[in-house]
């Protein structure tokens, strides 16, 4: 009998069991870029919305994502925490336009060509009032609300923006208030 079948009896019926192959180099590429459009194809709108809670506009965000994963994709099989080494690299990005942006007179407009993430963003009115709020905020408090917001604690913020756990909690509960006052959510029973 062939080691890499078995036959396992599951109820009233016979299922074959194929044992895994291991895997050529070149599969273990394919599967690496696979993993990797996969991992681009699932997050790169979240990671673009997480840019515009930092201020960006739409295309700047797509812009600064962008160059994230082309960052990313040599290191894929190296990196440990994906979801917050592309946040991190994506901010840099962005903060790297900033110092060099130019104010253009006339929109350029997009190109036809294969679909872009920017294209799923459809922003709803609400929406738009949030991201116009956090545009508000001071950076180290939309900084950390970006972050928040994409579901990390405050130890991890904290890691990452190389600040105690302790200021993510004062700019966290600052930015929260600024944001209540901005989009008329206080209370005004208990003043």
């Amino acid at each position: 009998m062939d080691e890499s079948k078995t036959t396992e009896r599951v109820g009233a019926k016979r299922v074959k069991k194929v044992a895994p192959r291991r895997p050529t180099e070149g599969a273990q590429l394919l599967g690496q870029r696979a993993e990797f459009a996969l991992f681009y194809y699932r997050h790169a709108a979240g990671l673009i919305r997480f840019v515009m809670r930092l201020g960006a506009t739409p295309h700047e965000a797509a812009d600064a994502v962008h160059t994230a994963f082309t960052e990313v994709f040599p290191r894929w099989p190296q990196i440990a925490a994906p979801h917050a080494w592309l946040r991190t690299v994506s901010t840099r990005s962005y903060l790297r336009q900033m110092a060099g942006r130019e104010h253009p007179s006339v929109l350029i407009p997009d190109l036809p060509g294969d679909a872009s993430p920017v294209e799923t963003l459809t922003l709803k009115e609400e929406e738009q009032r949030v991201y116009t709020a956090l545009a508000t905020l001071p950076p180290r408090q939309r900084h950390v609300m970006a972050w928040h917001l994409d579901g990390f604690t405050h130890a991890e913020i904290a890691r990452t923006l190389g600040i105690t756990p302790e200021a993510v909690r004062q700019n966290y509960a600052r930015a929260r208030a600024a944001l209540k006052r901005f989009l008329g959510l206080t209370s005004k029973e208990g003043r």
